[in-house]
């Protein structure tokens, strides 16, 4: 039996989700001097923290675009080796705040927004370490499918210092 105030609830729980999913976790800063133009292009992802959306998946990339309302266009994709087939997901990421700092929301499911926030990144934009709004989101992205083992080892140091369960990470490969 509905109550009419279960329809309240509901929307009040529908925008604590949407809202409440796009912060950092506790202790992690996104970059300052953030520059997106730079950010812009392919990215392979090296090493993610498993979830359903991307399972099984080998060969994963994210690129982003500049749109024309300011925001950034996403396209990831990545190879399906038990179906044969690509999968793609199409999304759309705006600032939280100022454009200078890397604390974006993403949307790929419409309305629904979540974190994502680039809190390592190297000068030359070369690698990142992106945090989702919990620790349990969390990958190391490069601009090539592969990074120099010493290079990996520092990154997944700085991942496991600043609290994300590296001995649980999915190195997708096979670019």
């Amino acid at each position: 039996m509905m109550t009419t105030r279960q329809p309240g609830l509901t929307v009040l729980l529908m925008v604590l989700l949407l809202v409440g999913c796009t912060g950092a976790p506790r202790g992690i800063e996104p970059v300052r001097g953030f520059d997106a133009e730079r950010y812009l292009g392919t990215w392979y992802e090296i090493a993610r923290l498993d979830h359903a959306f991307e399972r099984g998946l080998v060969q994963v990339s994210a690129t982003y675009g500049q749109r024309d309302d300011g925001g950034i266009d996403v396209l990831n994709r990545g190879y399906d080796p038990v179906k044969s087939v690509w999968k793609e997901a199409r999304g759309r990421a705006y600032f939280i705040e100022d454009p200078g700092v890397a604390s974006l929301k993403v949307s790929f499911f419409g309305p629904f927004f979540g974190g994502y926030h680039v809190f390592a990144l190297d000068p030359q934009y070369g690698w990142a370490l992106v945090s989702g709004p919990t620790r349990g989101y969390f990958w190391i992205l490069a601009r090539q499918p592969e990074l120099p083992e010493e290079v990996l080892s520092a990154l997944l140091a700085k991942a496991e210092t600043a609290g994300f369960e590296t001995a649980a990470l999915i190195f997708p490969g096979g670019h």
